[in-house]
């Protein structure tokens, strides 16, 4: 009886008000088709797409409705191609005796290891539309959690942009124009002695502004070639196989990302290894699986480690003990909660307490960061103001006195 809500126990065709009549028979696959599949299986589906499909998939195995009865009606109604082809496939998949778990498996790119392990656990129960909904709720809050990081970053980025563009545009168009009125050549290069005779009597600022304007618009090139060198060794070091725990080793030192990279990690390390702690998985298994779902190359390092240790039948907190990776906090939690076997649980509450600190952590870095953009952009506006208006002022004060 439990199966009835996973797997649809008679394949043959049905009718629905809602869903057009479906035959016994397999479509056959033509070479369009499998072009097609092909195509859909290189993209991937939005988070956003795929925690309404659980959601939705969980409501109605929930109402007593067959699991490929479900995905025929998801597949009728929804409006993204992508996941309109995979939920398809996912029919023809279902309707050849083949479970939920093996139709994500066909696309690794949209659907990760951790919830095609937690749906295997629960899809032989009848807990499965409990934890397809619990499972939305999870990646929901892994995606908040990321969002809320590129979001934060978003904004110092495009302030740095904006200035590098507009200053690019003032050295090389408005500053050279401005300077002819010192009867500054800009068409002469800077050591022709009709130029060095008018930066004799310039400040010194808008000597060091004249210089700076003359290395954008004489050197233009080397910028471009010095960009396309850096494009050209970045993309040849990331085929290296240790570029990415380099990488990583070097953003977990920058002192104020280190922690919210070190926060970020440990909050998804504890929730992934919660949800397959509490779905039947062994814990070496588990941390196998998690080491995959973190996105930093140290850390997954780290945890393979530990779950060699825990196959050697080293305990959790022994082997974390003394790790510079994991805070003594954490380490004293899992210490006194592994002993209770009850460490899904706890480990779901260090998640949640560190996306709270990310939270919080994100706050005060754009507070910090707002003020820093906006001393950096005056500092540069008044050095330019300082440049153009000084020897201005002091023609002035020559002029009036003659």
């Amino acid at each position: 009886m439990a199966d009835f809500l996973i797997m649809d126990d008679d394949k043959s065709s049905w009718n629905d008000n809602n869903v057009k009549n479906k035959t016994n028979t397999v479509k056959t696959v033509s070479f369009i088709d499998k072009l097609n599949d092909f195509v859909v299986s290189l993209q991937t589906v939005k988070t956003k797409d795929k925690v309404v499909f659980y959601r939705l998939l969980s409501t109605m195995t929930n109402a007593w409705m067959t699991l490929l009865k479900s995905v025929l009606v998801l597949e009728k109604q929804e409006k993204n191609p992508i996941l309109k082809t995979i939920l398809w496939r996912f029919s023809e998949e279902l309707r050849q005796w083949k479970n939920l778990s093996e139709c994500l498996e066909l696309y690794p790119s949209s659907f990760s290891e951790a919830e095609i392990w937690i749906i295997k656990s629960w899809e032989k129960t009848w807990l499965l539309n409990q934890v397809l909904n619990d499972l939305s709720s999870q990646i929901e809050k892994v995606e908040s959690l990321t969002w809320k990081i590129k979001s934060a970053m978003m904004y110092p980025l495009f302030i740095v942009i904006v200035v590098i563009g507009v200053v690019a545009v003032m050295m090389i168009i408005v500053v050279p124009n401005l300077l002819e009125i010192f009867w500054y050549n800009k068409d002469l290069p800077l050591d022709d002695p009709i130029n060095i005779k008018a930066r004799e009597g310039l400040p010194m600022s808008t000597n060091l502004l004249i210089d700076m304007s003359n290395l954008f618009t004489s050197y233009w090139f080397v910028f471009i070639i010095l960009f396309i060198i850096a494009f050209i060794t970045i993309s040849i070091w990331k085929k290296t196989p240790d570029w990415k725990y380099i990488f990583d080793n070097i953003m977990l030192k920058i002192p104020v990302f280190w922690e919210i990279n070190k926060k970020l990690v440990l909050s998804k390390f504890s929730r992934v290894f919660s949800w397959l702690s509490s779905s039947w998985v062994s814990v070496v298994e588990s941390l196998k699986i998690t080491s995959a779902a973190v996105w930093n190359e140290v850390y997954k390092q780290r945890i393979l480690l530990l779950s060699e240790d825990i196959s050697w039948w080293i305990k959790m907190w022994e082997s974390l003990d003394w790790d510079r990776l994991f805070p003594d906090m954490m380490i004293q939690m899992i210490q006194v909660w592994e002993e209770t076997a009850k460490l899904d649980k706890i480990i779901l509450k260090v998640a949640d307490f560190y996306d709270e600190e990310v939270d919080n952590t994100i706050g005060v870095l754009n507070k910090l960061l707002e003020p820093f953009i906006i001393v950096t952009l005056a500092v540069i506006v008044w050095f330019i103001a300082l440049a153009i208006m000084q020897p201005i002022m002091n023609l002035a004060d020559t002029v009036s006195q003659s």
